[in-house]
């Protein structure tokens, strides 16, 4: 019995000492919430800077197409890759790498011939194939052009300028938007009688604008354009833009 008194005192006391550590614990601060709390109760100043360098292109990519039509889907399909074969052997003649043509696009679909009544008289075959061209010397890019349409190519897509590495153009930009942001924070806290603290955050975006050369739709004009001496090409230029938005702590 005696025992029996002795192992419930003990049961007694382990149990109060454990809900006096509860409490205890309880009423300790949240550490993450006391943290939270005074970021939010933080004066902040949000500011935002942009940074631009402007390019000259140095490659030129192309979509050059062949659109051939026949009763006959091998004949549509030979046509076609003959036209295809002579547009690369005068691109080859013209400097163009073989690595720089490829075939972006091939799709044969049948046409049918309607009557007067609506009725199916015939099917012709029509292929299309687009080669994806990348000129690395831009001195001669109307020439390409024109060796390309009188190989054969009766359809030009489009024309898009850029450069081929521009990594040293997006630190640049990404500089100078940085320097902006922090230039203008420095501005806002003299005027309005404040000190910055340290930079709670850091957003930075990329945004690179390409001035392209569009000659979409051209289908058949392809054909009279050979009858010039040069298709005119004007490259433009390429905006490489950085946008930067930092948060200080002021005081």
């Amino acid at each position: 019995m005696k025992n029996m008194k002795w192992m419930r005192f003990i049961a007694i006391v382990i149990v109060s000492a454990l809900l006096v550590s509860a409490c205890s614990l309880a009423n300790q601060p949240d550490n993450q919430t006391e943290k939270a709390d005074k970021v939010n109760s933080m004066r902040t100043l949000s500011i935002s800077g942009s940074g631009q360098v402007t390019l000259v292109p140095d490659i030129a990519r192309i979509n050059i197409g062949v659109h051939t039509e026949a009763p006959f889907v091998t004949t549509a399909i030979n046509q076609n890759n003959k036209l295809a074969q002579a547009i690369t052997d005068a691109l080859g003649e013209k400097g163009v790498e073989a690595k720089d043509i490829q075939t972006a696009n091939f799709n044969v679909y049948p046409m049918n011939r309607y009557d007067e009544w609506g009725k199916v008289t015939s099917v012709e075959y029509s292929v299309d194939n687009t080669l994806y061209i990348t000129v690395r010397d831009l001195k001669v890019l109307s020439e390409i052009l024109d060796a390309a349409i009188l190989a054969g190519a009766n359809q030009i897509n489009g024309i898009s300028f850029d450069v081929e590495d521009r990594a040293v153009a997006q630190e640049q930009a990404r500089d100078l938007a940085l320097k902006d942001a922090q230039a203008k924070a420095k501005d806002v806290a003299e005027t309005v009688g404040v000190t910055l603290g340290e930079i709670q955050n850091i957003n930075v975006s990329n945004n690179s604008y390409v001035q392209p050369y569009r000659m979409d739709g051209m289908g058949g004009m392809a054909m009279d354009m050979a009858m010039e001496t040069e298709v005119p090409i004007s490259a433009g230029q390429i905006v490489v833009t950085y946008e930067v938005n930092l948060i200080y702590s002021i005081h």
